[in-house]
Order: structure tokens, then C-alpha cells, then sequence
């Protein structure tokens, strides 16, 4: 009888619990608490990959925007925030995709990949820098996500793809040198965004405007477990303003070939009086598209040696020592083209290697492409 007695008690306070959790459930701060639990229950294809798999279209609320407000309108500012971010986007790589369909559905982008809000003047300039070699696969990709992307956030925006040109080891600093450059004689942007073509961002809550120092944004991939792999990481996708470019000038043009340049552009920032500012982990979140390591882009032997001179070397080496010259500058529906000779190791002018078949350049098959 008393097992009976007490079998019973247990019954009643377990109801009793479930009535209070149903009644604090009702009310809507735990409501929030329970969906965003219930979204991390919804794991998919392995851990980490929550976000982008139930994020939101990249394009789902750019369909209200008109092509221009009317003539007698008055253009106001655009909000702080703007109304169209909406946080995690769901990243995918489908088979087929070409150009022709990235600018039918950016129908609002102009030529050279330039564009403006349609119903507000926008708060920011930004220039998004990306150094460029045999990579097409990954650049169609790129701007399928980074054109709606930057629109969500209303900013007034160009795209620059700066494709070295021959057969020489990539130098991806020396490019974004570059990129910086052309960039500023096009217009006077307030934050240039120099940004790797494989990484696509997986936030719009992960703003491409600068802060008050040089700024990471690519805190958190995929390929790291969405987490920073050391402090003073500072690769993939960074933000600066003209005068933190300045400040460090700019970037090493003597890192040929894979690994360092991030790690000595990261020692500039805090040589020129600044630190790295970084956004948090669950926004500054990026997916990598795979691929091996390209030819031409071999693994720099010399890079630790290199990164132990910075503190000697920042100051003889950078933007007051980059020389290029342009080969050509093509403004393409989707981005502004800039292929560039950039030299060797041994100098700009020096004898090229043994002839080789040069790698296509982006600007010609996204005209054909475009017209299909």
C-alpha cells in the first residue's frame, strides 16, 4: 500500500512539473528559447552545418526592390540596420550554374558589378577585392551569393576580380595590392574588402562595412569547424578602410606562392598602431568550396623566414614598392575585370619562363557565357 502511496505522489509532481513548464512555455521570451533549441535539434549532414542548412534563401526578399523610386522622390538615407537582413543563409553548390543565370538574377546590378540601393542612398561604399587565377568554377559561385548578399545590406557597392596574368606562382597579396589601387582610382570607397573567390558567407548579419580598426571577417569556416584557428589569423576575407591601408602599407608583394602573406599582414596591422576587430563566431560563419591546391600556387618554402622579417621589412615592402602594369580592364555585367602583369620574383621586367599555354582569362568566358 505505502509503494502504491508513493508510486502515486511521484505521478502527481511529475504532472505537476509538466503544467509549469507548459505555462512558462506559453510565454513568449521561452517560445524563442524553444525554436532556437528546436533549430539546433535539426541537425543535418553532420555537426556545424546547421545554420546553412536551415538558413534562408540569399534572394528571398530582394523581389520588392524597384528598379528606381520616382523622379520627384527624395532620396533619404538608408536605415542603420537594414530591414532586408534577415541572419543565416543556406549555402549550396548545385551542379550547371553559369553567369548568364548569377545576372538574371541580379537584375538591378550594372556594368563593372557596380550597384546601389534603388530606394535610399546608401551609408557605405565597398569594394570587394579578389585576386584571381584559373578559378572560374569558384568565381560563378561567388557572385551567385556575394551580389544578394551585399544587396540585403543596402550598400553601394562594386566588385573587382584582379586575375594575374601569365604563368608565374600566384601572388595573392601583390593582387590585392593591386585590387586596392584600380579600385580607388574608380571611386573614393570607404572600405575595400579583400576576399578570398572560394569562401561564401553564410550571415548577412556579417556586414562588408569597415570598423574603426582593420577587421576579419572570415572568423569562423567550415574547414576549421567554424572556429578561429589562432589569434592572429587574418585570411580569407578582411575589411579595411584607405587609411588603415596607409597606416600598414599596405601588403607584402614578396610572398609567391601558398601561406605567410596573411600571417605578415596581420603583424602590419598591429605595426602600424592598430589591432584586428572580428565579428562573433556565429556570424562571421563562411563555407569553403573544396578543391586541391592549385597549380602554380605551390606552397612558399620560404615563408617562415620571411614572417621573422616583417618588423624589418613592412616599411621597405608594400604599397610603396608594388609595381605592375595593366594588361587590360574590362567592365562586365557582373564585375569589373582587371588583368595585370605583376611580375616575378626577380623583378616586373624580366625574360619569361619557357612558353607555356597562359590560363584563360575570367573576362572572355563570361561573355560567352553571357550570351548563351
Amino acid at each position: 500500500m505505502v509503494s502504491i502511496q508513493s508510486k502515486l505522489r511521484y505521478l502527481f509532481m511529475f504532472l505537476g512539473v509538466q503544467l509549469v513548464v507548459m505555462a512558462l512555455l506559453s510565454r513568449e521570451g521561452y517560445q524563442k528559447r524553444v525554436t532556437y533549441f528546436i533549430r539546433i535539434f535539426r541537425k543535418s549532414e553532420g555537426a556545424g552545418h546547421n545554420l546553412s542548412v536551415s538558413g534562408s534563401d540569399v534572394y528571398a526578399n530582394l523581389s520588392v526592390l524597384s528598379r528606381a523610386p520616382p523622379s520627384s522622390e527624395v532620396m533619404t538615407y538608408c536605415p542603420q540596420t537594414s530591414p532586408y537582413i534577415r541572419g543565416p543563409i543556406h549555402v549550396s553548390f548545385p551542379s550547371g550554374l553559369t553567369l548568364a543565370q548569377v545576372q538574371r538574377k541580379n537584375p538591378l546590378v550594372v556594368r563593372g558589378g557596380r550597384y546601389r540601393p534603388p530606394d535610399c542612398e546608401s551609408r557605405h561604399r565597398t569594394a570587394i577585392i579578389i585576386p584571381h587565377r584559373n578559378r572560374e568554377h569558384h568565381l560563378k559561385f561567388l557572385l551567385y551569393y556575394i551580389h544578394p548578399f551585399l544587396q540585403r545590406q543596402q550598400l553601394n557597392y562594386g566588385i573587382y576580380i584582379i586575375h594575374q596574368a601569365g604563368n608565374y606562382t600566384f601572388n595573392r597579396a601583390k593582387l590585392m595590392n593591386v585590387g586596392f589601387r584600380e579600385a580607388m582610382r574608380d571611386e573614393d570607397w570607404d572600405c575595400l574588402f579583400f576576399h578570398d573567390v572560394d569562401l561564401i558567407p553564410e550571415d548577412d548579419r556579417n556586414t562588408y562595412v569597415c570598423d574603426a580598426n582593420p577587421k576579419h571577417a572570415a572568423i569562423a569556416m567550415d574547414k576549421f569547424g567554424y572556429k578561429l584557428p589562432y589569434n592572429l589569423y587574418f585570411g580569407g576575407v578582411s575589411a579595411l578602410t584607405p587609411l588603415h591601408y596607409l597606416k600598414m602599407n599596405g601588403f607584402p608583394n614578396n610572398y609567391w606562392g601558398w601561406g605567410g602573406e596573411d600571417d605578415d599582414i596581420g603583424v602590419r596591422v598591429s605595426l602600424g598602431g592598430m589591432h584586428i576587430t572580428r565579428p562573433s563566431v556565429k556570424v562571421g560563419r563562411y563555407k569553403m568550396i573544396k578543391h586541391k591546391l592549385d597549380k602554380g600556387n605551390d606552397i612558399n618554402p620560404k615563408r617562415f623566414n620571411m614572417l621573422s622579417k616583417t618588423r624589418q621589412s613592412w616599411k621597405l615592402d608594400g604599397m610603396n614598392t608594388a609595381e605592375y602594369e595593366i594588361v587590360s580592364r574590362k567592365y562586365l555585367p557582373l564585375y569589373t575585370n582587371i588583368t595585370v602583369e605583376i611580375g616575378t620574383e626577380a623583378g616586373l621586367h624580366t625574360p619569361p619562363a619557357a612558353a607555356q599555354p597562359a590560363p584563360p582569362d575570367p573576362a572572355k568566358p563570361d561573355q560567352k557565357q553571357l550570351k548563351s
